[in-house]
């Protein structure tokens, strides 16, 4: 039997989070089955606004903070009861705006990465009951958040999530020389995070894996090696509530390992995803000669001088099922997926009755 998850002020009966896939793979019906059904529902913020039927054109930040709003109630809709929180990226340039609108929004955990969110807590302040919930893939990371949080707020992080680059989808922070050395251990530093919050803070807050998760095997080796829960993303892909067109769907169940690998998103991180179409993607923003529509990042190569292509659009194109010039993100564990199933299958499979 395995015991529950407690993050701050919000238990499920499962030690599981859905991880945040932008834009719009893990929006409002994904999330809201997830919760429904004893995890932690998780909807990704980033682009919202390229999706939403109620944005007017006019202010993507305007139209992306109400296109927020709109997941949030629709996701509550599904799972009343449920936890569901948000993923916030540090790196995207309304990150503030998000993180306000994730909280009134009635968001009850906010998980952020893609940079060290630092600023956190205070863009919290007024919403003292929703968990924060860094992403990290070193100690070192961890110790310097807990020590700016608590020096400046009085605050140290409800959960961590420990990412692993050599196998986690999307964003990654770490080096790209560094991803798949064979050098980073990620149990390792789940151990080491779990003990400095112990140690140094008498505190004793879930720590969970999030990278090469898949099925009941790798579940219950997170678990053995001190991993309080996992969060999996790449397997709720291939569910039938996941917000994914059908073609991205397809793409998880057609490809094979040598089709995944890294590439350098224009926001300046490495990526994992299906990597044999980026030539279209950029060949297409050129042909169009799409220049940066809203300046949606922070830093981006691709506003500033035109390298590589526009990450959100090509993000959005292929959660509308453009496989041909979309960017579809995975972890390494996506040529596994074989068919398409439900939430509540997914649950079965984890934590069903052996």
């Amino acid at each position: 039997m395995h015991k529950g998850l407690t993050i701050g002020k919000h238990s499920v009966p499962y030690p599981l989070i859905q991880g945040g896939m932008g834009v719009r793979v893990s929006g409002y019906r994904l999330a809201g089955h997830v919760a429904l059904n004893g995890g932690i529902g998780v909807i990704a913020t980033p682009g919202l606004a390229l999706g939403s039927d109620a944005a007017t054109g006019d202010d993507y930040f305007a139209d992306d903070r109400q296109a927020l709003l709109d997941e949030l109630r629709k996701a509550y809709e599904i799972a009343p009861d449920g936890v569901i929180g948000v993923n916030c990226m540090v790196a995207v340039s309304n990150y503030d705006d998000v993180v306000r609108a994730s909280c009134a929004g009635g968001a009850k955990l906010i998980i952020s990465g893609a940079g060290l969110p630092l600023s956190l807590p205070a863009l919290t302040a007024d919403y003292p009951d929703v968990a924060l919930v860094p992403i990290v893939s070193s100690l070192k990371a961890a110790q310097l958040i807990a020590r700016k949080w608590h020096k400046s707020h009085g605050r140290l992080p409800d959960a961590i999530v420990v990412e692993d680059p050599d196998t986690a989808g999307g964003h990654l922070g770490e080096k790209p020389e560094k991803i798949g050395s064979g050098e980073y251990d990620q149990y390792a530093t789940v151990r080491a995070v779990k003990d400095y919050f112990r140690n140094e803070w008498n505190l004793h807050i879930p720590i969970i894996a999030a990278g090469g998760v898949w099925d009941r095997e790798d579940l219950e080796h997170a678990l053995a090696e001190g991993a309080d829960a996992v969060q999996m993303a790449s397997r709720f892909v291939v569910t039938q509530e996941c917000d994914a067109a059908d073609a991205f769907k397809q793409a998880y169940l057609d490809c094979t390992p040598s089709d995944i690998g890294l590439m350098m998103s224009p926001a300046g991180l490495p990526g994992r995803a299906l990597i044999g179409n980026v030539a279209e993607i950029r060949q297409r923003d050129l042909d169009d000669d799409l220049h940066c529509p809203v300046g949606c990042l922070k830093k981006c190569a691709y506003r500033d001088n035109q390298e590589r292509f526009c990450i959100v659009q090509a993000l959005d194109r292929a959660q509308k099922g453009d496989r041909e010039t979309g960017l579809i993100f995975c972890g390494t564990n996506a040529w596994k997926a074989d068919r398409i199933s439900t939430v509540k299958e997914v649950f079965t499979e984890l934590f069903g009755e052996k």
